[in-house]
């Protein structure tokens, strides 16, 4: 080869590297527009939709009994809802009971035994207990004419298990898709992401699965450096020393997802611990008051809140028609709403289960089921 021919090449490769860099920071671009745009919908105040026809609540509460069993009492996003769950099934004289427990099977299993012995109308497992795992004690409820239900456990795409008797799915999936789109937007599109996962909670498949589509989608030169994967009753000892190793080992990444926030209580130490609170991001969700806190605080970046006391009265709502034999919802009709350092404050200080989303949904609840 000629001098002259190698300099044409090497001047050919190089237009063909300025082109590629020019054709990768236009998808870039591109990508972080079809993010923030997918994102607007839910920086806007939500709004209450009635998830079925007016009916007479109480008619339907009267003399009825429901026990909540949540996966984990030591969760405060699924305590929280009971304790308003109860709030609400005062209000309409329903008996709301729970069934307190540290997230193990046999204490599940105990909850059933208890439901059928007391005489309960209505078994509501809460987030995260797979009625696959209880199918003996499900069958034993419904042959003593206990009705099984699940709220905010199923992804709308999942195919509950046929001996519950009713189901309010939520949107895992769309979540993950939520929280992609927020590190494409928030990290200029180059995010280095540690993932905080409970794979052994089912929501945890459609949830990752949505994150991981749309961050491929829209944010290709993000990267999910690590995953970290805790069992849910490991939380209190596992989650912070494995996030400060994943830290220490991986000194680029620059935002952490915990993929619901109770995870956060654990993060946080292990960010300060390592130097890193305030310059990592944590992007996560629920709306679980202290996370919102620390957004407060500049702890936390952003969390997808769920308002917990709309959350207590579309479970109650669900479960009283199933109980009346009216139709049930097809899903939990809850809208989602993102908080960051712009909004928390709307919240409360410091921050309440039913602060900043509004109060629409309470009226709007009470005139449905004849209260006003």
């Amino acid at each position: 080869m000629t001098h002259s021919n190698t300099i044409k090449g090497l001047v050919s490769a190089l237009a063909l590297s300025v082109a590629g860099t020019a054709a990768s920071a236009q998808d870039a671009s591109e990508g972080i527009a079809r993010a923030q745009e997918a994102l607007a919908p839910y920086l806007e105040q939500p709004v209450f939709t009635a998830p079925g026809d007016p009916f007479d609540i109480r008619e339907c509460a009267a003399d009825r009994k429901m026990l909540a069993i949540p996966n984990s009492s030591a969760n405060p996003f699924l305590k929280g809802i009971i304790d308003r769950m109860k709030a609400v099934g005062e209000d309409i004289g329903l008996e709301v009971a729970e069934w307190e427990n540290q997230g193990q099977p046999s204490q599940w299993v105990q909850g059933f035994d208890f439901a059928i012995r007391d005489g309960f109308d209505v078994i509501n497992l809460i987030s995260g207990i797979s009625p696959d795992t209880v199918v003996p004690q499900i069958t034993a409820a419904n042959e003593a004419g206990v009705k099984v239900t699940t709220s905010h456990f199923y992804d709308p795409s999942d195919t509950p298990n046929e001996l519950l008797s009713s189901t309010l799915p939520v949107g895992f999936n769309e979540i993950g898709k939520i929280l992609a789109n927020w590190v494409t937007v928030n990290t200029d599109g180059a995010g280095k992401v540690l993932l905080v996962v409970s794979r052994e909670v089912p929501p945890t498949i459609p949830l990752v699965d949505g994150f991981e589509s749309v961050l491929a989608e829209n944010c290709p030169d993000c990267e999910i450096v690590q995953e970290v994967n805790v069992g849910v009753a490991e939380w209190g000892t596992k989650i912070q020393s494995s996030v400060q190793s994943a830290l220490q080992a991986n000194p680029e990444i620059d935002v952490i997802v915990p993929i619901y926030d109770s995870m956060s209580q654990f993060v946080v130490p292990a960010l300060r611990l390592t130097g890193n609170l305030g310059s990592v991001k944590v992007a996560t969700f629920n709306g679980t008051p202290f996370v919102l806190d620390y957004i407060q605080e500049g702890s936390v970046s952003m969390d997808i809140g769920e308002s917990l006391d709309w959350i207590a009265y579309a479970t109650v709502d669900a479960n009283m028609r199933d109980l009346c034999g009216l139709p049930v919802p097809e899903k939990l009709n809850v809208p989602f709403y993102i908080f960051d350092e712009s909004n928390a404050e709307m919240a409360g200080t410091p921050a309440q289960f039913d602060t900043g989303y509004g109060d629409a949904y309470v009226s709007g609840f009470r005139e449905l089921w004849g209260l006003n």
